[in-house]
């Protein structure tokens, strides 16, 4: 392989910053921040606003807001007194 075209590939650590949540994982983003892990690791740090565990689709905590039926419905209940 050619020397100095890939990027740095290395462990990273992700931070949820809604709940604290972290998780540790390989890739390539350049970041200025670090962290110390638990076990003395310094590795970079990269702040999320959300992850699988604060998205609303992934936690089950989705709200559903189509509950009268669909886009057809809502124009007809909403014009029905005009129709007549």
């Amino acid at each position: 392989m050619k020397e100095g075209i890939h990027p740095e590939y290395r462990e990273v650590v992700f931070v949820d910053m809604s709940n604290s949540f972290q998780f540790v994982t390989r890739s390539c983003v350049s970041t200025k921040e670090k962290i110390k892990m638990d076990d003395g690791r310094e590795l970079p740090l990269v702040k999320l606003e959300t992850t699988s565990e604060s998205h609303p689709f992934y936690t089950g905590t989705q709200k559903t807001v189509d509950n009268m039926g669909g886009r057809v419905e809502k124009f007809r209940n909403k014009f029905k007194r005009n129709a007549a």
